[in-house]
Formats: C-alpha cells, sequence, structure tokens
C-alpha cells in the first residue's frame, strides 16, 4: 500500500455536506460522479495528497443507505491507493483477511476498487484503490 488515497463520508444530502466541506476546507469539491452499480452519487475534495470522498445515496437497497440506516452520517471507510490490486488482494487474502470482492470493480475517481470486510479490519471498511490506467 502506497498511501491512504482517500477517506469516504456518508452524508444525507450531498448538496448540503458540499458547502459544509468547502467551508470547511477553503476550496470547493472538484468533482461528482455518480456510481450507478452501488448506487451512489460522490464528490471529491482535494486535501493536500489526499482526497475526501463524500457519498450520497441514490437507492434505498444501497450500501450506503443501509450504512445511513445503520449509524447515521459519518465515516464510511478509508481507502489505501495500491500499485497492483490484483497481488494486494493475493497478500491480503493470505494473511487472512476477509475480501467482499475479490475481482475488482468499477468505482469512482477512475479507480478500481476491493473491499475488506470491516470484521477482519477491527471494524473498518478498508478499500484498495487502483488507477485503471495501470
Amino acid at each position: 500500500m502506497r498511501k491512504i488515497e482517500h477517506l469516504g463520508i456518508a452524508v444525507k444530502d450531498l448538496k448540503k455536506s458540499n458547502e459544509l466541506f468547502r467551508k470547511l476546507l477553503g476550496e470547493a469539491h472538484y468533482k461528482e460522479e455518480e456510481v450507478s452499480g452501488e448506487g451512489v452519487l460522490t464528490s471529491f475534495f482535494q486535501v493536500g495528497d489526499t482526497k475526501i470522498e463524500l457519498l450520497e445515496a441514490t437507492r434505498e437497497d444501497s450500501p450506503i443507505a443501509k450504512y445511513l440506516e445503520r449509524k447515521s452520517e459519518g465515516i464510511h471507510h478509508i481507502a489505501f491507493d495500491v500499485e497492483d490490486i490484483h497481488a494486494e488482494v493475493a497478500r491480503l487474502k493470505d494473511e487472512g483477511f476477509e475480501i467482499l470482492n475479490e475481482i475488482p470493480k468499477s468505482g469512482a475517481d477512475n479507480k478500481l476498487v476491493v473491499f475488506l470486510h470491516p470484521k477482519s479490519t477491527n471494524g473498518v471498511l478498508v478499500e484498495l484503490c487502483q488507477e485503471k490506467n495501470n
């Protein structure tokens, strides 16, 4: 793992949260993107070398909607940038981590993504990210 790529924050209202984070961080989000397969609308803020990703559910059956129902707004996941997502999945599987999707899927911000189950990572949903161009 090379660095923290972003922190994902589940929000109920993306428009209001974009304004809140604009005030907090001193600049506007640089991108909004819908990931229809996950039922989520995302917004990204750049903070140094790291990003903040705000996530709003677009469907009631989406993982973000379920998270908001159980826990309310807040940090949803931490994402790490990896050079080779397939090798990293194999390594982590060998180390005993529970992988939620062993086959990388398309995520926001031009990434391939894989998630690790929180029960194998001290309650934290971990996302592995690799640029699609790699």
